[in-house]
């Protein structure tokens, strides 16, 4: 028994070997900055290793028995199989989980040999304790899975159709040739809110024989396998079953795996390429490339060249013509950061994300997800805020005028049942009254921005001016996710308004206390601007030195994502490792990894809308930016006379010129030059 196992160990090892020699010799630079274990241990970031492209709905990935979130979870080398979608660290149940394929004929008790697990931007590969040796890669719409077998004779797939991270409504799945089989799936997203619908068609190198076993799985046996592999290749639909037509089974293998690995190698290098970084430690650039790959995982494409048919959220077929739809929204948290992020360095593609968006408002979009959705996603809340920030700094969008009653419908059904609710109200009423007026709606832009100031008006003097003994409360007074010292400056496109109520001064100095007196959270959202504020106060100078402390720094981290800790955790925030972030703390799609890399660089977008970024030093001694659509205009940000980390800055240059306010239009930044941070 013993020879037996050292020769399937010794067999897995070799083409471990082999493989992943030739991935590791392709790659170099850029990528070999990225660790995709970041964020993937426990409860600590929420996040997956799997095989994917940008804006892929596509990511292979071992699901973890038990699972995290997103399927995958680091510290437990059992698993259920091999899916080939979700959504990184939106929390809840999460979403996704479908597909699923397990190389071994019980199912039971197969684990991970966690020591021959490799993942790149791309690709994913590991030996499995049965022996099998498991490699993938994906581009936008295709899984492609490789199980390499000891023994070919006894190769077997066992293929859950049922597989979901939440609720699966319905699911079917049969054999339609000797080598292809197509399937359906109706799940819940995340947090058991509304469906998506997958429809997907299975194809094998060698023929199947399927049966069913027991527990409702379907066994695929390979009776003319010839080879000692079996690839899978597994094409999703949009969530219309008749657009698998026009993927022919001639489309499906015309390129080989290798040929896709590299492939998708050269799109993470051509989005990650758009920003270089000189300077700051190994483990620093490993982090801010990460988190720059994680920004571009969703939303997802969901139309392509040959499939332009999208399921719309009215459940009707709709068709992108000359344009790419996408979907998979996350809206609540990733306004924030992610968005502003991906149109300004991804321009190309921000314009389709963006009409996505707004046709969104012509088909019947709801907060949450919908019950007609093609893809997995969570919500769209403040929505009208990203599509104001992108047409603001330049962004095409053809359907923003239709889409603009939708907006109207939208604030209208507001709901103003909590404080946070009031003031998160207040900002969609302030971005409404401001897309109004570049519209060219004079009145209409008048009325929405007066109901945004009497919402504001109505809650913030009242709940949130004058501090006292409850403000370190987590969901004081109906709270959702905070405190009220957190919230209190969630509305900071009426930061004006709270100095006339307050004062400048004494605001300026409740602010420096939020931060000594470590009352921020870094693990959740609600705050995550509030670092940046000290600009509009007219200290700008303290802004780099604590954001520098939030990213780099072990801190004192007082609250989770839902309430105060028993005992601080004291940590830093971001760790080049698999518990890389606080506990408790989502990536939430992205929107924890856009902060990282704004913050990195030095620049920060507080009021999203206003396409205006908030300036202080990069984590980084220079950095350079690639931007438009062809990444042809140059930004570069550098650091002068700078000799310690504890040094405040003493001015910023745009071009050679001062700029007083320490902030840069997004349009003016664009144009290309040079940001120089004097000490």
């Amino acid at each position: 028994m013993k020879i037996k196992t050292f020769g399937i160990a010794a067999f897995a090892l070799a083409i471990s070997f082999v493989f992943n020699a030739r991935v590791c010799a392709q790659q170099s630079g850029v990528l070999d900055k990225v660790n995709l274990y970041i964020g993937t241990a426990d409860d600590y970031g929420q996040m997956t290793p799997g095989a994917t492209v940008p804006y892929s709905q596509i990511q292979v990935c071992p699901d973890s028995k038990p699972r995290q979130h997103p399927g995958y979870d680091y510290e437990v080398p059992t698993i259920s199989g091999f899916s080939i979608n979700r959504l990184s660290g939106v929390g809840g149940s999460g979403c996704g989980g479908n597909v699923s394929l397990m190389p071994d004929a019980t199912g039971q008790d197969v684990r991970l040999l966690k020591h021959t697990e490799v993942a790149k931007p791309g690709y994913y590969s590991v030996q499995l304790s049965n022996g099998v040796w498991f490699t993938a890669t994906a581009d936008r719409r295709m899984a492609v899975e490789r199980f390499s077998f000891p023994d070919p004779s006894k190769a077997v797939l066992l293929l859950n159709p049922r597989s979901a991270f939440d609720k699966i409504f319905a699911a079917s799945f049969e054999q339609k040739s000797p080598s292809m089989g197509q399937g359906f799936a109706e799940c819940a997203n995340t947090c058991g809110r509304g469906h998506y619908h997958l429809h997907y068609r299975l194809y094998t190198s060698s023929p199947f024989v399927l049966d069913t076993i027991a527990d409702g799985r379907k066994r695929l046996t390979f009776p003319e396998l010839s080879g000692k592999y079996v690839e899978v290749r597994v094409v999703a639909s949009t969530g219309l079953a008749d657009e698998l037509d026009k993927m022919t089974e001639q489309m499906v293998w015309r390129t080989d795996f290798q040929t896709m690995m590299e492939r998708a190698e050269r799109q993470w290098e051509r989005l990650l390429s758009t920003v270089e970084v000189e300077g700051g430690t190994e483990d620093q650039q490993t982090i801010f490339y990460t988190s720059l790959l994680r920004t571009f995982h969703s939303p997802f494409a969901v139309t392509d060249r040959v499939m332009t048919q999208y399921l719309g959220t009215d459940g009707k077929t709709h068709e992108a013509k000359d344009w790419t739809y996408y979907s998979s929204w996350s809206l609540w948290d990733t306004y924030r950061t992610k968005f502003p992020l991906i149109t300004l360095l991804d321009e190309g593609r921000s314009g389709n994300i963006m009409q996505s968006l707004a046709q969104l408002y012509m088909t019947g979009k709801k907060d949450w997800s919908t019950d007609k959705e093609c893809v997995p996603t969570v919500r769209t809340e403040h929505a009208i805020a990203t599509l104001l920030d992108a047409y603001r700094q330049g962004i095409s969008i053809p359907s923003l005028r239709d889409a603009y009653p939708g907006m109207v419908a939208e604030v209208k059904r507001l709901s103003l049942k909590s404080p946070d609710q009031c003031l998160e109200a207040s900002g969609d009423f302030w971005s409404l009254g401001q897309l109004a007026d570049e519209l060219g709606l004079k009145e209409d832009a008048a009325t929405w921005t007066k109901r945004g100031q009497e919402i504001f008006d109505s809650i913030w003097p009242r709940e949130f001016q004058n501090i006292d003994e409850t403000y370190t409360k987590m969901r004081g007074n109906g709270l959702y996710q905070g405190t009220r010292w957190q919230y209190r400056w969630g509305a900071p496109m009426y930061l004006p308004r709270m100095i006339q109520l307050v004062g400048k001064e004494k605001l300026g100095a409740q602010l420096k206390q939020f931060f000594s007196e470590e009352l921020y959270n870094q693990g959740n959202e609600p705050d995550i601007h509030v670092p940046f504020l000290f600009a509009r106060l007219g200290m700008p100078q303290l802004t780099g030195g604590i954001v520098r402390s939030l990213a780099t720094e072990s801190i004192t981290h007082r609250y989770g994502g839902n309430d105060a800790y028993p005992t601080p955790f004291v940590g830093c925030a971001f760790v080049n490792q698999p518990r890389g972030y606080c506990p408790e703390m989502d990536e939430d799609d992205g929107a924890m990894s856009a902060w990282y890399v704004f913050a990195s660089i030095g620049m920060y977008p507080l009021v999203v809308g206003e396409a205006v970024y908030e300036l202080f030093p990069p984590l980084f001694d220079k950095v350079t930016l690639h931007l438009g659509a062809d990444q042809k205009t140059t930004v570069t940000i550098r650091t002068q006379g700078r000799t310690s980390d504890k040094q405040q800055v003493r001015s910023v240059t745009w071009n050679g010129k001062a700029l007083p306010n320490f902030q840069i239009p997004v349009k003016e930044l664009k144009k290309g030059g040079e940001l120089v941070y004097i000490y």
